[in-house]
Formats: C-alpha cells, sequence, structure tokens
C-alpha cells in the first residue's frame, strides 16, 4: 500500500494539474488540500481552495491543450515533506519543462504547496 503522502501527490499532479475541467478539479482540490492551504509559484502565492483552483485554471490556460504534466522520478517524503519531479509538454512527445513540487502536509493533507519550475 502506498503511503498516504505519495499518493496525495501523485493525485495532485493528476487530478489537480492534468484537470481542464475546473468543477472536478476542485473537487479533487478539496479531498488533497487543508481548508487554509497555500500555493506558491515563482512570484505568486494564493490561499484557500478556490483560489488554488483559479490559480491552476490560469496555469493551464496559458499552455497549448495538449500538454500534460507526468511524473518523472518516484516522489520522495522527508517528514511533513514530500518532493515530485515532474515534466510537462505534449504527450507521448519530449518534455519542454521540468520543475518539481514540494509539499508540506498537515492533518493528513496539503497545507503549502511549492511549484518550482526549472
Amino acid at each position: 500500500m502506498k503511503n498516504q503522502e505519495i499518493q496525495m501527490m501523485e493525485d495532485n499532479l493528476q487530478q489537480v494539474w492534468n484537470e481542464k475541467n475546473s468543477t472536478t478539479r476542485l473537487e479533487a482540490i478539496k479531498k488533497i488540500y487543508g481548508e487554509e492551504a497555500k500555493l506558491y509559484h515563482v512570484g505568486h502565492k494564493v490561499k484557500g481552495l478556490d483560489a488554488i483552483n483559479d490559480s491552476v485554471t490560469t496555469t493551464l490556460q496559458k499552455l497549448p491543450p495538449d500538454f500534460i504534466f507526468t511524473q518523472l522520478k518516484p516522489v520522495t517524503i522527508n517528514n511533513n515533506l514530500g518532493r515530485l519531479i515532474w515534466g510537462a509538454g505534449p504527450e507521448s512527445q519530449p518534455h519542454v519543462a521540468t520543475g518539481m513540487d514540494i509539499a508540506h502536509f498537515k492533518d493528513g493533507k496539503i497545507k503549502s504547496l511549492y511549484v518550482f519550475l526549472d
């Protein structure tokens, strides 16, 4: 059985960042993130589930419609922090961008997520 934090990070990539429908995405966010969760991009931060959903929507709208995020390495957990390395680009083609998510967990959910773009 997978570690709960590993599963949350994988679900976050697939059910949040790869989900184009904002209503479906918000339901996933509610399961993965704590009520007062924060999302940090470089030079950008938001707090709360609706704000996280809106931020992801804005990010996805800036990307070509065929872009997907793919996990590149196994998730690493260190106490209450997790790291997921990802790539982004058209499906079945070389990645045009890579990065990582660093999650801080509290009470069984993501308290904050830091998104790094290489």
